[in-house]
């Protein structure tokens, strides 16, 4: 079985205009979109497009016509221009607990035929239930590390996450194909600043009823967790006066993906 379980730390660090920093731990997922009816079967704690304590559902994600995710996520690509051939696709998420889930990020992992990655999807998620994919592809410099890392995307935002980032900054996704260890790193730049780094490191453990418990009683209230921090960060960076940016304005500038359903081509990097 490839899918596993990552003990990992998110940490949050901007720089600019103010300075605030926090972390928080949580249990994040790599599922082999090949397994999940596998999954469903054999683990009495999961399930797939039903109810569970852990469960993954295709709607929470990139909705690209009929058909399993991965078939969706082939047909997306291939008609955004990306048309390497794709023979396995892992997902890096957070997983419903007890019917509720916010991921503000995922990451597709696309491999061709030959068991190496071609591309890479980062599937951003906003409070208002809006998806925006990015596509990148294999850094051929590559080594496997945060400064060279498997896939290098820098892309224009171009979409409404925080009240408190120009809707027209960049993000920069550093992306490793997770394998002992998670390296992932989304920064966010303005006016040829870095002004937020975000860093997802973590440590894999086996996809097992044990460990789905263990995570359970560890974090029962992660997506509770996710949404309350959020908020919170919203007010200290309120209270710091940083500009407020209201999810109406600026319409031209919110190039997105209305509930998961992908509206319009993705513009290449």
């Amino acid at each position: 079985m490839n899918s596993s379980i990552y003990n990992a730390w998110v940490s949050h660090t901007r720089t600019a205009p103010k300075r605030n920093h926090f972390r928080y731990r949580i249990g994040t997922f790599l599922l082999d979109l090949d397994e999940l009816e596998h999954l469903n079967k054999q683990y009495l704690l999961f399930g797939y497009n039903s109810f569970s304590i852990f469960s993954f559902w295709d709607k929470d994600h990139i909705r690209y016509g009929t058909g399993p995710l991965i078939d969706q996520i082939r047909n997306f690509l291939k008609d955004s221009g990306y048309t390497e051939p794709i023979q396995k696709i892992y997902l890096n998420t957070n997983l419903r607990v007890l019917g509720y889930v916010f991921n503000p990020v995922s990451f597709y992992f696309c491999l061709g035929n030959d068991g190496k990655l071609v591309y890479a999807i980062a599937e951003v998620g906003n409070t208002f239930g809006e998806i925006k994919p990015y596509i990148g592809t294999l850094n051929q410099n590559s080594r496997g590390t945060m400064a060279d890392p498997d896939v290098y995307l820098r892309v224009q935002k171009n979409f409404y996450v925080s009240p408190f980032i120009a809707l027209d900054s960049e993000f920069e996704f550093r992306l490793n194909l997770p394998n002992e260890t998670l390296q992932i790193a989304v920064n966010s730049w303005e006016n040829a600043e870095r002004i937020l780094t975000t860093a997802f490191v973590g440590e894999k453990k086996s996809f097992c009823n044990q460990n789905l418990l263990f995570l359970f009683c560890r974090y029962p209230f992660v997506t509770v967790q996710i949404i309350a921090l959020i908020h919170w960060q919203a007010i200290k960076l309120w209270f710091m006066r940083l500009p407020y940016i209201k999810k109406q304005e600026n319409k031209d500038k919110q190039t997105g993906v209305p509930l998961g359903e992908v509206s319009q081509p993705v513009t290449r990097a």
